[in-house]
């Protein structure tokens, strides 16, 4: 490598080694910020980058025979370390709870791999090829594999993954050209810009490690996205839950005077027609027979009510012995069918105490006051219980 190639190699090192120093801090923070498993993972793998980056800083700096091996040893772990921790942390990302290895196979692996390239490898071409060979095909195959998957959010992961991985494969084929020199034949013209390539080759890493982590970055954001919305979904729908539990009676099971502000917006457009029950003689009932057949009653007239009712008509339990019925699309004829049907109903099923009741009824107009209406059927309940006792 003459002067200027060297110089150039040094130099660009020394940019990716400040890069790489920057983005190893960033996802250090952020795994420790945000306790996401792939962001453990990724920062893990950043790590191992710096390392294998400064152990080559260090050789190209202040060359030494004596540490080239040393070198070698940390080169080839942290570089392949990162390769293997992406890897992880990307699978982990797209397939949540699962893994592609253990740490303990990791670490045996790279020892017994790195060892071996340091005992066996004395030069920087053999260093490079081999290296960068590996390293190239497990991105793409790490890019091919996320492509697969149809993972959301991962184009421009891919992208760098697959760049950086097609770089690596460049510098391995460029390393070849020059520890085969001289070439004789077409490939002796390539000799020299391989050189130049390889000198320059860290900044370009270095442009496709950055979309790297630009990748990353819009994929957490993505996913960050869907679980928010995901949980903005629970939410709402526990919310609905708790709505509906404090909007029914827990005794009969029909919806609360809580629902009746809804349930009149609902019908305010539509009218509909609004019947007052009332039972007679509960407290009577309560008194003489106890609470607990007091309750049967309530629970049996509840159930007739509905029975009695559409699906769509809403019962309601408005105080302690009262129930109120709204109904839209029925008449007064239709209306007095159903609380016939509602007393028929009672009487099937009454045990040794008789749950006899009063109604009355209105009709709620189209945008008219539900107030005054509700009135009103109180006052004809009345009248009704009023002339059942003379």
């Amino acid at each position: 490598m003459d002067e200027t190639q060297l110089l150039l190699w040094r130099w660009s090192t020394i940019l990716q080694l400040t890069s790489l120093a920057m983005v190893a801090a960033f996802f250090a923070m952020l795994a420790y910020a945000n306790p996401r498993a792939e962001l453990r993972w990724w920062a893990r793998a950043w790590g191992a980058n710096l390392i294998a980056l400064a152990a080559t800083s260090i050789y190209w700096l202040r060359p030494s025979e004596l540490l080239f091996p040393v070198i070698v040893l940390f080169y080839f772990a942290g570089k392949t370390a990162f390769t293997a921790l992406l890897a992880q942390g990307t699978w982990t990302m797209i397939r949540p709870g699962t893994r592609l290895f253990t740490t303990r196979t990791l670490m045996i692996a790279l020892a017994a791999y790195s060892i071996g390239a340091a005992v066996l490898l004395r030069d920087i071409s053999s260093v490079g090829i081999v290296q960068h060979s590996l390293m190239g095909l497990l991105l793409i195959a790490l890019a091919v594999t996320l492509w697969r998957s149809d993972a959301d959010s991962v184009t421009w992961l891919i992208a760098g993954i697959g760049v950086r991985g097609a770089l690596a494969l460049a510098e391995a084929a460029a390393y070849i050209l020059r520890w085969q020199r001289p070439w004789q034949g077409p490939f002796a013209a390539w000799v020299e810009p391989a050189g130049m390539f390889l000198a320059a080759s860290s900044s370009l890493d270095m442009a496709a490690e950055w979309l790297i982590v630009l990748g990353s970055m819009l994929a957490l954001s993505e996913r960050g996205r869907q679980a928010l919305e995901a949980s903005h979904h629970r939410l709402v729908l526990a919310q609905d839950d708790l709505r509906q539990l404090a909007d029914r009676d827990p005794l009969t099971g029909a919806v609360n005077r809580r629902a009746l502000r809804d349930i009149f917006n609902e019908v305010q457009h539509s009218g509909a027609m609004l019947l007052f029950f009332d039972l007679d003689g509960f407290k009577q009932i309560n008194d003489v027979h106890g609470h607990a057949a007091g309750d049967d009653c309530l629970r049996t007239f509840a159930n007739a009510l509905t029975d009695s009712f559409r699906p769509g008509d809403h019962v309601v339990r408005y105080g302690g012995d009262e129930f109120l019925v709204i109904a839209r699309g029925v008449d007064t004829v239709a209306a007095r069918a159903r609380a016939d049907d509602v007393d028929q109903r009672m009487k099937r099923h009454s045990g040794a105490v008789w749950c006899g009741f009063s109604v009355g009824m209105t009709h709620l107009e189209p945008g008219g006051s539900p107030e005054q209406a509700l009135q009103v059927a109180d006052q004809n309940m009345y009248k009704a219980k009023n002339r059942d006792r003379r």
